[in-house]
């Protein structure tokens, strides 16, 4: 690499980054996520864009990876194994709910685009689940964490963390084109590798924490992120997803050691997450938007309607207040990450490319436009459901005309 080139690469991610924080800044004065300004970030300097950015390629493919696994990771820490299997018998009938009503148009959209069988099952994922970190944030800055209706939402968040913890290795085994008989071997293989590491991480989980925990931040922090992308590499190599195992490792890591690494892992994430979405912005096209504009706002409408209703339905089985359903069933509105990744997976599979001349994937372009619209509204919705349920209540009833 010469002096110019790196010069120029220095110059771009100087003001990516620098880009990236003002964009941060702007979505926390407005009280949103800013996923939807990474991407909108990414959009405007990929193909296609105002400015293309050719000098970053390498750095930021790697980035974005070790941001999937840094966000994964840190969604592990989130939860002990235990607390997954509460979640899942405390929450299984509204999460089979939630997977029938969410995933259901996401895999429809799939295949009228003509993307098949395979298509449907990626873009089913993308509709079906909730952005943790998204909804998290909201939870955490409207002040709702001690709400009566907030274990029903981390119930079913932990629920569909458990659903893609199988969900993932399936969908890289069926993305990979593999036989029938060895894509029914690497599937089964992944869901017992995925088993036993749940199991694994129930009963020992201390030991692992024992191992990596340090009371030196610096060697501490080596040894998290050495652990996360030795066993996201070593998953990868097995067919399970490098963001599986980083999830399952941090499932593992239990106690103050699982405190201290979310705070001291949180300023790494933030930053390569960043780079995860904006690189997901560069490699989508804003002239094939257009064509997919339609879709997305018509699966933008449906699944937020379907997700609210099940963020209702299980509220109401918990018997919680009207405004606390209403608050359920905005609250897990938002898409954001997980859908990302689930897109990415695909489309570095080939599946949803355009024709020729016509772009270069017609599901990337529909998975970035759907998660804009949905991490944009998800905050607002959120925001604005209590004082509306509230007025609407309040307002007297009308009376019938004599």
């Amino acid at each position: 690499m010469n002096a110019e080139h790196t010069a120029l690469v220095l110059v771009e991610l100087g003001a990516v980054f620098f880009g990236l924080g003002l964009l941060g800044r702007l979505a926390q004065k407005i009280g949103m996520s800013p996923i939807p300004f990474y991407l909108l970030g990414g959009l405007a300097f990929g193909d296609g864009g105002l400015v293309q950015l050719g000098g970053i390629d390498e750095f930021t493919d790697i980035a974005a990876e070790i941001g999937v696994v840094l966000l994964l990771l840190m969604l592990g820490l989130e939860y002990t194994a235990n607390e997954l299997f509460t979640g899942l018998r405390r929450s299984w009938v509204a999460g089979v709910l939630d997977i029938v009503l969410n995933a259901t148009p996401g895999a429809a959209v799939a295949l009228l685009m003509g993307w098949g069988w395979v298509g449907a099952l990626a873009m089913g994922g993308v509709t079906y689940i909730s952005s943790s970190g998204v909804i998290a944030k909201i939870l955490n800055d409207l002040g709702r964490i001690g709400n009566r209706e907030t274990p029903v939402i981390l119930s079913l968040l932990v629920f569909e963390d458990l659903v893609m913890a199988a969900y993932l290795p399936v969908l890289t085994a069926v993305l990979g084109g593999t036989a029938l008989l060895a894509g029914a071997t690497t599937i089964g293989v992944s869901l017992l590798v995925v088993t036993l590491v749940l199991v694994v991480a129930a009963r020992y989980g201390r030991y692992v924490s024992a191992v990596l925990y340090s009371e030196n931040k610096e060697i501490f922090l080596l040894k998290l992120l050495g652990a996360a992308l030795l066993v996201a590499g070593v998953a990868e190599s097995m067919h399970i997803s490098a963001a599986v195992g980083a999830f399952l490792l941090g499932i593992a890591i239990a106690g103050p050691a699982a405190h201290s690494a979310a705070r001291l892992l949180e300023p790494l994430r933030d930053l390569f997450a960043a780079a995860f979405f904006v690189l997901f912005g560069l490699t989508t096209d804003p002239r094939d938007i257009p064509p997919v504009l339609l879709w997305a706002l018509a699966l933008a409408a449906v699944t937020t309607l379907t997700k609210a209703y099940t963020g209702w339905w299980a509220a109401k089985r918990s018997g919680i207040g009207t405004v606390g359903r209403a608050r359920a069933a905005a609250g897990l509105i938002a898409r954001g990450e997980f859908s990302i990744i689930i897109a990415g997976l695909a489309v570095a599979a080939g599946v949803g490319d355009s024709s020729p001349g016509a772009g270069d994937s017609q599901l990337a372009a529909l998975a970035a436009t759907y998660v804009l619209l949905m991490a944009g509204f998800g905050p607002i919705a959120a925001r604005l459901v209590e004082p509306v349920v509230r007025k609407a209540r309040r307002s007297p009833a009308p009376q019938a005309t004599p």
